[in-house]
């Protein structure tokens, strides 16, 4: 069966009607919109576009209106209300509403702590330099970090990506760079590493401080997180320095690891959205596991140690979950949501997410190594997981309120602990 469709209107649709563009602003209070088109519908006009904003008690309310013949009269009396309540007024005249369907829609997602003018200003100035006009402006949170996000128009998005990424590294700020419309809406999935991302600590790294074999296998680590180690023959060498632990050593590292600030935000609230989340770890799976029943993830995919008489062996068991198979597990997972990859968001921090941040629909480095910084879509500097959700477009309010109507708490931020 075909859908019928409404015809467009014709693009020259109401070009040459007389228009007021009035803008009103000063102090908020109950009351003022209602009190305006109270006064507007009795002269008699039509809305062409409408837009108000508060920051901070103060509200600035800009609305397009067609008049017909009464032009002057809804100028008057739009004049007279406003200026009775307090309110600065101004009223430009024309003809038309010249607001077109601009194509290269895009979000502009900028994080600080703090954000600066100066940040603002060198941003701002790469998006006009770009050709990109600025179309509207909005604050998505401003604790624990500042976040604004600028829907723009006439924008390139790979190359506006580029662009202020540079920027973004010398102003010390995060800027993420998303398709706008329907591209940003609807299900996903959210694909996670665990170390040092979904947790605050390296899981290896905790068992080997049991067989006081820390600091060498931490060693091993850092290298193979910065790219410099293949990951297959490093988690190798790793493992072997955990030859002979005992198998209840599990149980106590599972009970040390300290989740990433923002975490359980970030997984709750993506659950609620009805978003898929998984998490894929070059890890272990006796450890990942437990930690991601307790959170609702709906995935895990990790490494598996071998066992003996209760023992570990000091060996892998199975095919070694690394650089490649991070993003296989990415790719399996989005088949089984039944969503594309234009849909799905990898988070990572190391060399070996590199894969997974690369066939994600978008890739964000989280606290990385600089290698991986300057390869993903975006990066997030600051220490609060759930700032992901801002990068999506949800607002740290939406997130609060969420939690109210459940009763949850929302946490306050924290500082993120070091070491173990």
């Amino acid at each position: 069966m075909t859908e019928a469709r409404t015809p467009p209107p014709a693009p020259d649709a109401h070009d040459d009607e007389p228009t007021l563009l009035v803008t009103v602003s000063g102090d908020d209070r109950p009351g003022v919109t209602s009190a305006l088109f109270d006064a507007i519908a009795a002269v008699g006009a039509d809305v062409r576009d409408l837009e108000q904003v508060v920051v901070r008690e103060h509200l600035t309310l800009g609305m397009l209106l067609a008049a017909g013949g009464r032009t002057d009269e809804v100028e008057r009396v739009v004049r007279g209300v406003g200026e009775g309540l307090g309110m600065k007024v101004r009223v430009r005249r024309g003809t038309g509403d010249f607001t077109r369907r601009r194509r290269g829609r895009a979000a502009v997602t900028v994080l600080g702590n703090p954000l600066t003018a100066g940040a603002v200003s060198a941003l701002t100035a790469t998006i006009a330099g770009h050709g990109a006009n600025i179309d509207r402006i909005r604050r998505l949170s401003r604790y624990p970090v500042t976040t604004v996000e600028f829907d723009i128009s006439g924008a390139e998005v790979p190359r506006l990506r580029r662009e202020l990424a540079l920027e973004a590294a010398a102003l010390r700020v995060d800027v993420a760079v998303s398709p706008a419309g329907l591209a940003r809406r609807g299900r996903r999935l959210v694909v996670m590493d665990v170390d040092s991302t979904l947790i605050q600590q390296e899981v290896i790294e905790l068992l080997a401080a049991h067989a006081g074999r820390e600091a060498e296998v931490a060693a091993v680590t850092e290298r193979a997180m910065r790219g410099e180690l293949d990951f297959a023959a490093s988690l190798r060498e790793r493992v072997a320095a955990l030859e002979g632990l005992e198998v209840g050593v599990l149980d106590a590292v599972r009970r040390s690891v300290v989740l990433t600030p923002g975490a359980r935000t970030l997984v709750r609230t993506l659950k609620r959205l009805g978003f898929t989340v998984a998490v894929v770890s070059g890890g272990f799976i006796e450890v990942v596991g437990p930690i991601a029943e307790e959170l609702g993830i709906d995935h895990a995919e990790a490494n598996r140690l071998e066992v003996v008489d209760g023992r570990l062996t000091g060996r892998v068991t199975g095919d070694v979950v690394d650089r490649a198979g991070k993003a296989r597990a990415l790719e399996r997972f989005a088949a089984q949501a039944g969503l594309p990859l234009a849909r799905t968001v990898a988070v990572g921090d190391g060399a070996n997410d590199l894969d997974m941040l690369a066939t994600a629909g978008l890739g964000i480095a989280f606290n990385a190594k600089p290698v991986v910084r300057e390869q993903a879509d975006t990066s997030v500097t600051v220490p609060y997981l759930d700032t992901v959700l801002y990068l999506l477009g949800i607002t740290r309010d939406e997130i609060e309120e969420a939690d109210d109507l459940d009763g949850t708490p929302t946490p306050a931020p924290v500082a993120p602990v070091s070491g173990g």
